[in-house]
């Protein structure tokens, strides 16, 4: 009886604690990115900008609200991941308030569109709601294990999500990729919130299925097989949801979807054919696509020798253009706000902004970010290991490996080590539907962590016990 007493008790001193290393962590989180704002405007114009007041308080507001909610609702959670996804929120708008200031940005935006609007201010919009959405979440998903009900319904809603882009008169096709619909003024990409429905669909099902999925019924070219009828409806989902991307020509999306799914796969059976099987299908998958995508091929050449087509293909110009901000940026990068990354274009701001961060920030810089993004991987992967039941494990493995798995991806594209999949670096790119859908995540990640680390309940004493104590001297 005074082990559960004092174990509640540790925990409730405990979440206080936790708390308040949020709060000091997140006054970091937002200093850090005013500091780099007016950096960028000392840099530019030898000036403290006129913005950085407002920016700082909208940041700080943002960040305060978002820590009072978590106290009051998840007062045990992990205390980084909100730091963290403010910290490269906050830093996402620097960067692309700095390109916004760019001349070359302006004039290729008039030339493209006739018009220029700048877009850090529609990202802090679009941050906003991102946070309200976080906190949406921590409000209405009290017990993350409610999900669970909804594993078939999840299912439906990711083929739904997935069709939207391919509906006439509401999918957009932007630079050959159909991964956007339109609703009035406003672009959405569904494929960055089908990412987390997935995830709910792959760990319910996963949980009911993992002793079945585990045990090999037969042996195939030294790979050990589950029963068809256990195998069917997953394989059955990934396989329409391939198809989808393929008609969309967004193999990056694709690739992500199986990823989760083969890590997932991998985390419920513990057979490394899983691995060995992902890895060759999506290899045959890549080669095909490109063998009749006409935009994949171009990547494709712009990866193995961006400067020998760099004239007479964009995507070329592109590449080389990043490489050489890569090259000039060096151990430690030319300062915020005196990079010439804008160099690459319109899309500087989304798909390669991580070029900023390398010509700006140097290779210190990238090592910097991609420590932050593996803080949060990491701390998601320990929120699965100390989850207390198997769907959570699951989902905070299958979000956790998602995540990782874009950042790869993106990374490893701007840097030459992959071919360019055109997704966006989370929280740091320019983008609604990125920015929205990866704090809904955190959001997650966070329900999951409180629930495995909330104190257990004490448990009623029995009048065994209670008798016990009465009648001994």
């Amino acid at each position: 009886m005074s082990v559960v007493t004092n174990t509640t008790t540790i925990g409730a001193i405990d979440a206080p604690s936790r708390r308040n290393t949020e709060l000091l962590l997140l006054g970091f989180a937002v200093a850090i990115p005013v500091f780099a704002y007016l950096n960028v405007g000392l840099a530019l114009d030898g000036e403290v900008p006129a913005g950085m007041l407002g920016y700082g308080i909208g940041l700080g507001l943002l960040a305060g609200i978002a820590h009072l909610l978590v106290r009051r609702f998840a007062k045990y959670s992990d205390p980084l991941l909100l730091p963290l996804a403010t910290l490269l929120n906050g830093l996402g708008l620097v960067l692309i308030w700095r390109l916004d200031q760019s001349p070359r940005i302006i004039a290729d935006s008039m030339r493209r569109y006739g018009s220029y609007s700048a877009d850090a201010p529609k990202q802090l919009m679009y941050s906003a709601i991102g946070v309200a959405l976080f906190l949406a979440v921590l409000v209405l998903l009290k017990d993350h294990r409610v999900l669970q009900r909804y594993t078939y319904i999840s299912m439906m809603a990711a083929i739904v999500l997935l069709l939207l882009p391919l509906v006439p008169g509401l999918g957009a096709d932007v630079f050959g990729a159909k991964i956007w619909i339109r609703v009035g003024p406003f672009s959405i990409q569904p494929g960055e919130f089908a990412k987390i429905v997935l995830a709910v669909f792959f760990s319910g099902y996963l949980m009911v299925k993992r002793d079945a999925l585990a045990l090999a019924s037969r042996r195939f070219m030294g790979l050990y097989l589950p029963r068809g009828r256990d195998l069917g409806p997953i394989l059955t989902i990934w396989a329409l949801s391939l198809v989808i991307l393929v008609f969309e020509n967004d193999l990056g999306t694709s690739l992500l979807f199986f990823g989760m799914f083969v890590i997932m796969l991998y985390v419920a059976t513990e057979r490394t054919s899983w691995i060995v099987m992902g890895l060759l299908m999506s290899v045959g998958g890549a080669v095909a696509v490109a063998s009749f995508a006409g935009h994949v091929q171009a990547r494709v050449q712009a990866w193995q020798d961006p400067f020998s087509c760099w004239e007479t293909s964009q995507a070329c110009d592109q590449m080389s253009q990043v490489l050489m901000s890569f090259g000039s940026g060096g151990t430690l990068g030319t300062g915020l706000g005196q990079g010439n990354s804008d160099l690459i274009g319109f899309a500087a701001n989304s798909d390669f902004i991580f070029a900023t961060v390398g010509e700006e920030l140097g290779l210190a810089g990238v090592m910097a970010f991609l420590l932050l993004y593996g803080l949060i991987v990491e701390r998601g992967i320990r929120t699965a290991l100390a989850a207390r039941d198997p769907f959570g494990k699951l989902l905070a493995t299958g979000l956790s490996g998602a995540f990782a798995l874009q950042i790869f991806v993106v990374a490893g594209g701007v840097m030459g080590l992959i071919p360019l999949t055109g997704m966006t670096m989370p929280f740091l790119a320019y983008g609604g539907s990125s920015v929205i859908a990866n704090w809904a995540l955190i959001a997650i990640l966070i329900r999951i962590s409180d629930t495995a680390r909330r104190p257990a309940p004490s448990p009623a004493p029995s009048p065994d016990a209670e008798m016990t104590q009465v009648v001994r001297p």
